[in-house]
């Protein structure tokens, strides 16, 4: 590989910052082409409280963290990867690439930076919620509607994306929306929701009860009880670390929350920095992290090589 001294004083190629799905993707790419790869891994998977992970192909059923090691042990076997678990505190851009800090005060450099570490769940406040998320307080229908079965299911809505939210998780259950209605409903959105059968109730949830994380129902601030089975809760997202907005690059709004603008290649607004999973795109899914992973890895590969040959 041509290489100059400002390059080889580099110990990475690149630095990803995020070991979950999108960065072993990422990783797996870069160490196939013999590229030197350091993974930083916090071990805080965004699905850490679901018990399995369900709809990804060949693994749907098993947990999350088993199909995270698998991976793990896959990339690990090739010389050119290396993996550091611990917390990334700073990044900086220096001459050539990334500097990287670490909380113990270390250091570490690299010259392409893929973000991966992921977002956090804004949880709504309501009781009963945190100590049922990812069991039977749940994010994704396509990730957990199939295990719910038929039956009474709560969806708590927010904001333009509750109707479409309720009408998607109609097709496991019967759904109630609860809903502030103080912003009617347009005639069209209306229509959609007796269409799939969805029922309406603008009065808010006091609670969640049943002995966590098994869930029996909602009780109302009226005092009423209305039976669920489990409750799908549009949770807003907010980017796991600030360093993409440290690094200058821009951010963009979606419905769910803000998160990191990047291009068709998993390129960022600033040269040199990549991001890729559920920090980069407003759908969430493991298939689609580790495609997006994918994507990132040979876009910095090429970049790579193009800096190589100037």
């Amino acid at each position: 590989m041509p290489t100059t001294g400002k390059l080889e004083s580099m110990p990475h190629d690149a630095v990803i910052i995020g070991g979950s799905y999108a960065g072993l993707s990422a990783a797996m790419q870069l160490v196939r082409a013999r590229r030197r790869v350091l993974v930083i891994d916090d071990g805080r998977p965004r699905n850490r409280f679901a018990a399995r992970a369900h709809g990804f192909l060949a693994n749907d059923g098993k947990p999350g963290a088993e199909i995270a090691a698998a991976a793990r042990a896959q990339v690990s076997a090739y010389p050119t990867a290396a993996f550091r678990m611990a917390e990334a505190v700073e990044v900086e851009r220096i001459d050539g690439g990334f500097s990287v800090a670490f909380a113990d005060g270390t250091r570490t450099r690299g010259r392409r930076l893929l973000l991966s570490h992921g977002v956090e769940d804004v949880l709504a406040d309501i009781p009963g919620v945190k100590e049922r998320w990812g069991r039977t307080a749940l994010h994704c229908p396509w990730c957990h509607g199939y295990e719910v079965g038929a039956g009474p299911i709560g969806v708590l809505g927010r904001g333009e994306h509750a109707v479409q939210y309720a009408i998607t998780v109609a097709e496991w259950g019967q759904v109630t929306l609860f809903m502030d209605l103080s912003n009617p409903l347009s005639p069209e959105d209306a229509h959609k929701l007796y269409r799939r059968g969805v029922t309406i109730e603008p009065t808010p949830i006091a609670a969640l009860e049943g002995e966590a994380p098994t869930l029996t129902g909602a009780r109302l601030i009226d005092g009423r009880f209305m039976p669920l089975k489990a409750i799908f809760v549009g949770a807003n997202v907010r980017v796991a670390s600030p360093f993409a907005e440290r690094l200058g690059c821009e951010m963009t709004d979606t419905p769910m929350g803000r998160i990191i603008k990047v291009d068709g290649l998993q390129q960022t607004t600033q040269p040199g920095v990549f991001a890729a999973g559920d920090l980069a795109r407003a759908a969430s899914n493991i298939t689609l992290a580790t495609s997006d992973g994918m994507t990132a890895a040979h876009a910095i590969f090429r970049s790579l090589v193009e800096e190589e040959v100037a």
